[in-house]
């Protein structure tokens, strides 16, 4: 399977006259999906990681950013619960943990509100999502339903933006460093810990959409709900480009005070 071969791909699909026929065309699919449709390609975060946007306008980021972090155990959950295999929840399981963390130990949403309270932002105002963005709610709230709405292969196969998201945590933490006085290396511990966290998952999900996709139409799932995946974290960054860069702030959102 080449890039060639994929130009009929839509925004919802891979399209319908592409057959893949192994677990190889598979996987080179998908990495095709992640090169060209991951949000690393998204304007605002070309202007985020080159220190182009002002203070406000990271912690408005962060705010909405917010919303998808906090809400990762909540779908990981969901995905639990798809499964009756005890190995499958097993090795599920951590990914709440990451997040959530337990008893006397950090987990990643603590380290985003770290991110968050560093930028000056009010960690109550944060947890309350009061002043995010609609798309924002809107775009976390569909990946939930579809994780809960769609095969259980679909709800593994929408994980797999975690193959790409290693490099673009490193450019996020050397970017901004770079470029902004107000961001210090201990406010970016939690992009720090995905460099690990984020490969170790992506493995377990690719080798299991490899393993349990077996005909052609159920290797399309797989492809479209990554591409389903990319379009949630793609419309996050419009809607931020919209409301922040562009000026249209809508009623009631968070309105920046440092410019």
């Amino acid at each position: 399977m080449n890039a060639a071969s994929l130009t009929g791909m839509t925004a919802l699909s891979i399209g319908k006259d592409i057959q893949l026929t192994s677990a190889e065309e598979l996987e080179a699919t998908l990495r095709h999906i992640g090169a060209t449709r991951y949000h690393s390609l998204h304007p605002f975060h070309k202007l985020l990681h080159g220190g182009k946007l002002n203070k406000g306008q990271v912690q408005a980021w962060a705010l909405n950013r917010y919303y998808y972090q906090s809400t990762i155990p909540i779908k990981d959950a969901v995905v639990i619960s798809r499964f009756r295999d005890r190995a499958t929840r097993l090795e599920w399981r951590h990914r709440i943990e990451d997040h959530d963390g337990d008893v006397g130990s950090e987990g990643g949403i603590e380290r985003w509100l770290k991110l968050t309270e560093g930028l000056g932002l009010d960690t109550a105002y944060v947890e309350s999502t009061e002043g995010i963005l609609p798309a924002t709610r809107f775009a976390v709230e569909a990946y939930v339903h579809y994780c809960r709405e769609k095969s259980p292969l679909e709800a593994i196969a929408s994980s797999l933006t975690e193959l790409f998201a290693p490099n673009l945590h490193e450019e996020r933490i050397s970017g901004m460093l770079a470029h902004y006085d107000f961001v210090n290396p201990d406010i970016m511990s939690y992009f720090k810990r995905r460099l690990t966290q984020a490969p170790r998952d992506a493995g377990f999900a690719l080798d299991y959409v490899k393993a349990h996709a077996t005909t052609p139409e159920q290797r399309a799932q797989v492809c479209n709900a990554l591409i389903f995946k990319t379009n949630v974290l793609w419309v996050q960054l419009d809607a931020l480009y919209h409301a922040y860069v562009d000026g249209h702030i809508p009623p009631g959102a968070f309105v920046p005070k440092e410019n």
